[in-house]
């Protein structure tokens, strides 16, 4: 999955993690565990995970050199399966234009204000990038305004921008949600989830509601707790990122994003003669507007290097048999890191066993187990995404090119980084209290005895870091199945066994040459879940129901605009 947090080892200890699966009040499980996975096979999983992680992929990067050989293995799986094509041109494959944006070294970062004239380094004092395809960026004497959490949410009563005008300026946001920090008794305590983050919390939001305010550019004030992750995580990319190719870059992009350092932050308020602790404070209030910096400005002067790439999606389709125009996604990512420099035993391939060449294993299988039953009355249709680990990018080209209409998509279902520890008792839940699939899941599960473990740290926003949020977003129900949110309850070994693994893989083999097939391992628990997900997606697709977000779901509203589209 996109990328997680460099620090994540410690979350796997916590005693939230060590708790007894979450029985829900009115939740009847069976008498007796089952932990069959019907139709589906854990040895195929494993085969085609085993196969995909292997050197001759070289790591699965997009437009690296083992992507020729991974789609073609993957057409050819849908191939043998008898899906349609739902690609281009009557093909399996949907060509993705990319952009790669690389910030180049030795470029010119200040700032100013009264008392203070600061030169800023890249990497140690701010990141900065630009994902539009210009090759130079000049900034200069910016004013600075200070926008709180950057977050219009008007189902929520709140607004930090309150109509200020923004055009030539540089927004300087807070990252998590209004209130995140907030006390007992602050009226926004609460309003937003409390530590369960929602989408206003991700810092993808926050540029994006800044480009709609009319920002010249954003930086987002790191703050290790609201953004779950150290400073070395965010400078970890190198000023490297990638964008999908768009019509009018302008209209969706800043010219310069980034984030700066808390400390640098502080100073800078207080040379504009402003408290920033204060400020925040101010900043979970309803009431907030923006604040100008007096006298403060930022400047900049840098090439970016753009380089214009084409990687593939691969998607196929079961054409519903009285519904074709309703549909039901099963996805996951193909892509991983490709090559990198050397461990300590000299291997430089990434190969993205588990994530998430394992989740390519539970799409094919899902889709093994639909051709193998009645053709279902809506479409089921199947992505292999490129480009997740870039930001959800051929998911994202998908959603905003596909000629089926996310009002009239069911749910989007997606896997990502399955666990290889057998039979487990529950299903960890990423995001939830989102929708109702999650429903359809608890009762799933409960026919097999199996319970629901909520999602152990919410406020880490999972739930919007995988490729089912490209139709999230966009209203479409999502259900995501993925082993990194806490060690689930694994039948030989319990709580503490799959907390084992939660720790000792995103510590050592997140994203690196260490994520590999492995002959120890078991999925037999991961084909468990995917037989949960068939089963709820079979329902559906022979029924005329249409899942629902929860009430205060901040994408109910954006569901609720295609609600003519589902009569």
């Amino acid at each position: 999955m996109k990328a997680l947090i460099a620090a994540a080892a410690v979350f796997a200890a916590s005693p939230a993690l060590a708790q007894a699966p979450v029985q829900t009040p009115g939740q009847k499980p069976a008498q007796k565990l089952d932990t069959s996975a019907g139709p589906i096979s854990a040895q195929r999983i494993s085969d085609i995970t085993r196969e995909l992680a292997s050197d001759p992929y070289a790591g699965r990067a997009p437009g690296g050199p083992g992507e020729p050989k991974t789609i073609d293995y993957l057409v050819k799986q849908f191939q043998a399966l008898g899906l349609e094509p739902a690609g281009d041109k009557g093909s399996f494959v949907q060509d993705v234009q990319l952009y790669r944006f690389q910030t180049q070294p030795n470029g010119a970062y200040s700032l100013k204000a009264p008392g203070l004239s600061k030169t800023l380094q890249t990497q140690t004092d701010l990141r900065v990038e630009t994902q539009r395809p210009v090759e130079q960026v000049r900034i200069q004497d910016a004013p600075l305004v200070f926008v709180g959490y950057g977050v219009t949410a008007p189902e929520r009563g709140w607004d930090d921008f309150k109509g200020v005008d923004l055009k030539g300026k540089v927004a300087l946001i807070l990252i998590n949600d209004p209130d995140f920090e907030a006390q007992p008794g602050e009226p926004v305590a609460g309003r937003f989830g409390g530590k369960a983050a929602t989408y206003y919390a991700r810092w993808t939001y926050k540029y994006e509601e800044a480009v709609r305010q009319g920002a010249l550019g954003a930086l987002i004030v790191h703050e290790t707790a609201g953004a779950a992750y150290p400073w070395s995580t965010v400078v970890a990319g190198g000023g490297e990122s990638y964008d999908v190719v768009r019509q009018d870059p302008a209209s969706a992009r800043l010219l310069m994003q980034g984030w700066i350092q808390r400390p640098l932050t502080v100073e800078l308020f207080k040379a504009a003669g402003l408290d920033f602790e204060a400020e925040k404070a101010r900043a979970r209030t309803a009431a907030f507007r923006p604040v100008e910096l007096k006298g403060a400005s930022f400047s900049a002067d840098y090439r970016n290097a753009v380089e214009q790439l084409t990687s593939r999606n691969v998607v196929g389709a079961i054409r519903g048999s009285k519904h074709p125009d309703e549909t039901i996604m099963y996805s996951t990512h193909w892509d991983a890191y490709g090559i990198g420099a050397p461990d300590a035993q000299g291997a430089t391939i990434r190969p993205g066993a588990l994530d998430s060449a394992s989740g390519v294993g539970g799409v094919i299988e899902t889709a093994r187990a639909f051709k193998a039953g009645p053709r279902p009355q809506r479409t089921i249709l199947f992505g292999l995404w490129t480009g997740e680990e870039r930001g959800l990018l051929g998911s994202e080209y998908f959603a905003q090119t596909s000629p089926y209409a996310a009002g009239k998509m069911v749910a989007s279902i997606a896997y990502d980084t399955f666990h290889p520890l057998g039979p487990t008792r529950d299903v960890v839940l990423i995001g939830s209290g989102q929708n109702q699939l999650e429903d359809r899941l608890r009762a799933a599960a409960a026919k097999r005895g199996r319970t629901i473990t909520p999602d152990p740290r919410p406020e880490r926003a999972l739930n919007y870091r995988a490729d089912h949020f490209s139709f999230g977003r966009r209203g479409v129900p999502t259900l995501l199945l993925m082993a990194l949110a806490g060690g689930p309850d694994v039948v030989d070994g319990g709580r503490a066994k799959g907390d084992q693994w939660v720790e000792e893989f995103t510590a050592r083999c997140y994203h690196q040459t260490c994520d590999r097939w492995e002959t120890w391992h078991d999925y037999s628990g991961a084909a468990a879940d995917v037989n949960l997900a068939f089963e709820i997606g079979k329902a559906l697709a022979n029924s005329r129901d249409w899942p629902e977000w929860n009430a205060g779901s901040e994408l109910g509203a954006i569901r609720a605009e295609t609600a003519a589209q589902r009569k």
